[in-house]
């Protein structure tokens, strides 16, 4: 390993957080050495026992159901009802992304998860110069209510749970699909699914930011107000800890940041005006299920026992609806490798087990040519047959938390549980999740070098790329975007910008903007606004007009 990890403190060998440096310290081996460590440093002992866990296990687990959820938020977990299999897709059309939710719902899919595109996370229209050669690659493109109707073509959407992976426009594409489930018949209270609206992260880990902090926070509450008194069974956010793993955190910081962000959500909706037993039962959280079965297992413990805990403590919580963290889980897409792509089933496997094990309350399951390009629908069936065998052919779902009483998974429990409100003290110290955004982008950043450079230095095996290493062609049938996908989709946004009711439309913008200007709810107006075929782009860029951008602060 190198010798950066001895540098920050002088007894940085024996790892662990540092709360004088402000920092995680990886633990240091060398030859001969043979301690066993988690991907957080924690160490892993040769045999666990009672001693591990005394004393206080009892008061730490609780029962399944009751706080504080450590073994699991309902009382007969999937004995009683499966996680939700939801699946994450979009990519090149409405129409062709339609046809992929309806396959994944023929082949036994019980939610949709929507992927959009780059432009749509931006708050750009398709027919955007800046948006020449992205259109349709990451996800599926949505710039008005047509398209967010052909997509949902046929899928009634009062019978279908839809998760939507967007942040900085998420208040927009919920009005689209409020929209939409007008068009059907289905009035917003019988809407169920979540918007990830979880602005934080994107500052901290992932850049799909528009507006600065303030004006974007203020949508995030703006959403969860709407949904509280119109869309009750909506999630208003995914608070997610998993892109700041894929950027290379560890489950340590995961747990502790994604937190910090979610104590950073409640302040801010508390400030304006909404009571934590009101909202808090529509906050929902995101985690990464990573390769180290045993720590992941227990993170996702640790956390549901740690913001339970922030909940009644810290504010004052009395609904256990209020208390409980709910979580979907993504397998780690970070750890997909192009080499040997068939590896990556097994990967998978097991890191959805760990999900499973861990409680959670829906999950994606990475393909296997996520490495290579957009998932074929062979590799697509493939990763939702891996979560029906686990939920059908393993037995894990038989037994209320499994694994709870475990010596090895309670001590990790608690480990990760101390350390993480290590690091959430040093994140109040210094004002917030808001305040604290430098620091915890460096702490990411350090851990990617570290995890980076141990599998360099081959101290970290990854079977295909480091060991066990063969020579191999990309396998055939890789999935392929249309290329001709940006140019007819912004001919269509333009053509429906000449179509529209051109007063109608500007006199919602405009409503819009003063709104924006002032303090008003700005839901009710976005749907107004979308229903007069108002484009994402226009309403991102009356937003612009009055919010700014976010420019980050360049370090020299």
């Amino acid at each position: 390993m190198s010798d950066e990890k001895t540098t920050a403190t002088s007894d940085a060998e024996a790892g662990g957080y540092d709360p004088e440096a402000h920092r995680y310290i990886a633990p240091v081996t060398g030859p001969g050495d043979e301690r066993r460590f988690t991907d957080s440093g924690i160490e892993i002992q040769p045999l666990y026992d009672e001693d591990d866990v005394a004393p206080g296990l009892e008061e730490r687990l609780g029962e399944p159901g009751s706080y504080p959820f450590t073994r699991g938020i309902h009382e007969g977990m999937y004995r009683e009802r499966l996680w939700t299999m939801r699946q994450y897709a979009g990519f090149s059309s409405p129409e062709d992304t339609n046809g992929r939710y309806r396959y994944l719902l023929e082949h036994g899919s019980t939610g949709l998860s929507m992927a959009f595109d780059l432009p749509t996370q931006l708050g750009r229209d398709s027919d955007d110069p800046l948006c020449e050669g992205e259109v349709g690659r990451t996800g599926v493109p949505i710039d008005t209510i047509e398209d967010m109707a052909d997509l949902f073509e046929g899928i009634p959407l009062d019978r279908v749970s839809t998760s939507m992976t967007i942040n900085a426009t998420a208040a927009i594409l919920l009005a689209l699909y409020v929209a939409v489930g007008r068009r059907q018949g289905v009035a917003p209270a019988r809407l169920s699914g979540t918007t990830q609206n979880d602005i934080l992260k994107e500052y901290i880990a992932r850049g799909t930011y528009i507006f600065p902090p303030e004006p974007s926070m203020r949508l995030v509450t703006d959403l969860f107000a709407y949904c509280r008194d119109e869309v009750p069974r909506w999630n208003t956010i995914s608070i997610s800890g998993y892109h700041m793993r894929e950027a290379g955190c560890t489950a340590v910081q995961e747990v502790a940041f994604t937190l910090a962000n979610g104590v950073a959500y409640v302040e801010a909706a508390r400030r304006a005006g909404l009571a934590v037993d009101a909202f808090a039962p529509q906050l929902s959280f995101f985690f990464n299920a990573h390769n180290h079965l045993l720590e992941e297992i227990a993170k996702f413990r640790a956390a549901r026992r740690l913001w339970a805990r922030i909940m009644v403590e810290r504010f004052g919580a009395t609904d256990p609806r209020a208390q409980m963290l709910r979580f979907h889980a993504q397998t780690a897409g970070s750890m997909l490798t192009a080499q040997q792509p068939e590896n990556n089933i097994v990967r998978v496997t097991v890191q959805a087990l760990a999900a499973v094990l861990g409680g959670c309350q829906s999950l994606h399951t990475n393909s296997m040519d996520e490495a290579l390009a957009l998932p074929s629908e062979t590799s697509v069936r493939i990763a939702l047959r891996t979560q029906q065998i686990l939920a059908h052919e393993s037995g894990v779902a038989d037994v209320v938390d499994p694994l709870g009483g475990a010596y090895a998974i309670e001590r990790l429990t608690r480990e990760i549980e101390e350390e993480a409100s290590a690091y959430i003290r040093t994140i109040d110290e210094m004002g917030g999740a808001v305040a604290a955004i430098g620091f915890m982008q460096r702490e990411i950043q350090d851990a990617a070098y570290r995890w980076q450079r141990e599998v360099e230095d081959r101290a970290r095996i990854v079977v295909g790329v480091n060991e066990f290493v063969t020579e191999e062609p990309p396998p055939p049938g890789l999935f392929q975007v249309d290329p001709g996908v940006g140019e007819a989709l912004g001919g269509r946004v333009a053509r429906l910008r000449r179509a529209r009711d051109a007063d109608r439309a500007a006199r919602a913008l405009d409503a819009l903007e003063r709104g924006a200007r002032g303090d008003a709810n700005l839901l009710p107006l976005m749907v107004d606004a979308v229903e007069a075929s108002v484009t994402l782009g226009e309403i991102c860029d009356r937003f612009r007009a009055v919010f700014g951008v976010h420019r980050p602060a360049v370090a020299v």
